[in-house]
């Protein structure tokens, strides 16, 4: 089930807020299991099997949590830690890297046959760093371990962020999860941000990918004209569909009463690669910084052990998101970049150039994430810079162009904080005109989405796969 979907906008979410916030039961205890079942029914509906392996695994780190908390033993604190961490690891390459694995170890042996056929369950990489998150926490006692099974369960499976994120921190929630207060307030911003999130989704995402789906499947007979458009319709499409989707969990998260951190600041205006990272997933990003980098001794090392580290997490980053060299390619693409400027800080001096060349690469490397292999990848890259490339125009071009080129155009605006800013501003005349004027416009874009919802069969969500 997707949030974009017409079973969730029109059935599952109305159900849940009806029972939720019923005039009867309005206990926390009642609200807490109830948003559990709701939330284990929403992952069950496409996976039914693995939501018991999930919960599993919930148990497991839950068990291993309360055991460390009685202890003050470093020595024993550590070695609960490392047992919980190498189960979740375990869990994640089994069912995510094992296949990737045996497929090029049969390559290596020339063994044909060799290989392995592991479904992956929606959204592993999401829970799974979410569990490690609690552990952490507890360990370096940033957080009590949770003695409620139910509570933990709950943080861990709460749907509006289980399956596409963003990574939520136990640390940020741990008291809403038994001490949160939803207001009026909360309820309208979750909803206005939800229903923004789902016409990015809907209304540009969904759009700006299917040029780009049909480009991508030319495999590199292109012209440099139609591979930059490709390429820039992927861009646009992969920020707008996942921070859509962080938006959607933003939002449906504040209307039950939590409050998620932000995962995107315009990261297309960063002016720099470091800068991109500041602002694109940011729970990722920060998630890595805290429990790896830092770890490993963060930048207060020597020069040689400095760059093993951001090796390390750019690999990790990179395979996080899928087993496919094309995913090792684009990490070890943003070490090589943020090493660079780690050395040499020469991008501070490109004044305003710093923005084109930060999103050139940034470019660039979507090109590597999307390819389905390194060979597909290098074509699609040399016929953007006119190698093997149908000339510089194509009809492929023009017709996609023709197509697109609205949606595109306000994609680019609305990467920008130009709209945002204009709403500040009329937000100051805070008059009942401007209040109608929004609610009206909220109502016309939820309107366009749910019918786009209702007629349209393409509706993929890019973070599913990780």
């Amino acid at each position: 089930m997707v949030f974009s979907s017409t079973i969730f906008l029109l059935l599952f979410l109305p159900v849940v807020l009806i029972g939720y916030y019923n005039p009867v039961w309005k206990g926390r205890s009642f609200k807490n299991g109830f948003l559990l079942l709701a939330s284990l029914g929403f992952y069950a509906w496409g996976e039914p099997v693995f939501v018991c392996m999930m919960m599993f695994s919930v148990f497991v780190n839950w068990f291993l949590a309360l055991f460390m908390a009685r202890y003050e033993d470093q020595n024993i604190r550590r070695r609960l830690l490392t047992g919980a961490i190498l189960y979740d690891v375990a869990l994640l390459v089994v069912f995510k890297y094992a296949s990737f694995a045996a497929k090029n170890i049969g390559l290596l042996i020339r063994n044909d046959h060799l290989s392995l056929n592991i479904a992956l369950p929606i959204g592993i990489s999401f829970f799974t760093f979410q569990i490690m998150s609690y552990m952490f926490d507890v360990y370096y006692r940033k957080a009590q371990a949770q003695q409620n099974f139910v509570s933990l369960a709950l943080y861990v499976s709460m749907f509006p962020q289980l399956i596409a994120g963003p990574i939520v921190r136990y640390e940020t929630v741990a008291a809403e999860i038994s001490g949160r207060t939803e207001t009026t307030e909360d309820r309208i911003e979750g909803m206005t941000r939800f229903v923004i999130g789902l016409g990015k989704k809907i209304l540009i995402a969904n759009y700006a990918g299917f040029i780009a789906d049909r480009i991508f499947e030319l495999n590199g007979k292109l012209s440099l004209a139609s591979a930059w458009l490709g390429a820039i319709a992927y861009t646009v499409q992969i920020c707008f569909d996942f921070s859509g989707y962080s938006d959607m969990a933003i939002g449906l998260g504040r209307i039950f009463g939590f409050h998620f951190q932000e995962n995107f600041k315009y990261p297309y205006m960063a002016s720099s690669i470091t800068d991109f990272w500041r602002r694109w997933h940011i729970s990722l990003s920060t998630w890595f910084r805290d429990y790896v980098y830092i770890p490993l001794g963060g930048n207060r090392v020597a020069t040689g052990t400095l760059i093993r580290n951001l090796f390390v997490v750019w690999l990790l980053t990179g395979l996080w998101h899928g087993a496919n060299w094309t995913f090792v390619a684009w990490g070890l693409f943003y070490f090589v970049l943020l090493s660079i400027e780690r050395f040499t800080g020469f991008e501070k001096k490109l004044g305003i150039f710093s923005h084109v060349y930060a999103l050139f690469f940034v470019i660039i490397g979507w090109v590597l994430f999307r390819a389905d292999s390194i060979a597909g990848a290098g074509k699609f890259l040399s016929a953007m810079f006119g190698f093997g490339s149908n000339g510089l125009v194509d009809e492929t071009f023009f017709l996609y162009f023709s197509n697109c080129k609205w949606i595109l155009l306000a994609g680019i605006v609305l990467s920008t904080p130009i709209a945002s800013q204009c709403g500040n501003i009329l937000a100051q005349y805070n008059t009942r005109v401007y209040r109608i004027a929004v609610s009206l416009g909220l109502m016309v874009l939820f309107s366009l989405a749910l019918l786009v919802c209702i007629k349209s069969t393409y509706n993929p969500f890019i973070y599913f796969n990780f």
